[in-house]
Parts: C-alpha cells; sequence; structure tokens
C-alpha cells in the first residue's frame, strides 16, 4: 500500500538542490525528513509541490528568491567601525545581533574589512538566488502523536531533544 503524502504524513526526501547555473548547494548527503501539512519544515511552495505525491515519485521544483531565502536586501548590508568588533575578526565571520527594538536576533556575515571598516551583511548567504530542488520521495508514513503535538518529526533523522 503506497501512501500518498498528506497533512501529518512524515516525508522522507532524497533531494539535491542547485542554483539556476546548476552549482551544487546542497548535495543532500542527509536525507530531508519533515512533517508534511504547514509546518515549515520545508519551503511552503516545495511542501505543496509534493502534495498527493507517492514513494519512488520523483519532480524538479524551482524556487524563485522570495520563496527560499527571500530576495537580497542592500539595507541590510552595514559599515562599521572597525573598533566594534573583537579583534580577531575576518572575512566571513558571522555574529548575531539583536534588533533596535529588541525584537529579533539577526545573524550577519562580514564579508569585507578594510582602512579601519567592517563590512557586514545581515542577508541570508542564499537571499536573492532562485533554487532548483530535485527531489525523489524515499518514504511516507503518518506522523505519530507526539511528532504532531510538538509539530516536528522525531526520531532517524529527525528533530532530537
Amino acid at each position: 500500500m503506497h501512501m500518498e503524502i498528506v497533512k501529518n504524513s512524515v516525508v522522507t526526501l532524497n533531494y539535491t538542490v542547485v542554483d539556476p547555473d546548476g552549482t551544487m548547494i546542497d548535495d543532500g548527503q542527509q536525507p530531508l525528513v519533515y512533517l508534511h501539512g504547514g509546518y515549515d519544515g520545508i519551503f511552503p511552495v516545495l511542501e505543496e509541490a509534493l502534495h498527493g505525491k507517492k514513494v519512488g515519485d520523483q519532480l524538479k521544483v524551482k524556487l524563485q528568491p522570495e520563496d527560499a531565502f527571500g530576495d537580497y536586501d542592500e539595507e541590510l548590508v552595514l559599515v562599521e567601525e572597525v573598533g566594534q568588533f573583537p579583534d580577531n575578526i575576518e572575512v566571513g565571520m558571522s555574529f548575531e545581533r539583536v534588533s533596535d527594538d529588541g525584537e529579533e536576533e539577526m545573524i550577519y556575515r562580514i564579508t569585507d574589512i578594510a582602512d579601519g571598516k567592517v563590512v557586514v551583511d545581515g542577508n541570508h548567504p542564499l537571499a536573492g538566488t532562485a533554487l532548483v530542488f530535485d527531489v525523489t520521495v524515499a518514504a511516507v508514513r503518518p506522523a505519530t502523536a507526539e511528532e504532531l503535538s510538538h509539530g516536528h518529526v522525531h526520531g532517524a533523522g529527525g528533530h532530537h531533544h
């Protein structure tokens, strides 16, 4: 009996992700296991495409930036004095900063250090990038009551407390 992917099923996907030029972004070493049905386990557009599929089904889904990690936002690029940072900073380092209203923590990456200034970028590294998911449905099973109450998968490949 082949289960279809429906709300509250646990889905295992074998997948790869490339950008539109074919550059590998995620080679999918670990299968992706998620709870289907609007639990924010995967990108909503991808989840919609998988709805009703069965084990063995393959699909290619292209996500535009706004459906993936968002559009690139120039306002998240800041230039600051190097004195505000520890001495050992390097390009590529990430750090968290709480927003001005204290509401959310943003991750900023250092993208340049020059002339006593540090350029930091709060965009996700894949912001502004379309992503092409190549997925094969590897397994589908009903979620357990505990998984449903927590809103995510437990056990192999899932969430560990």
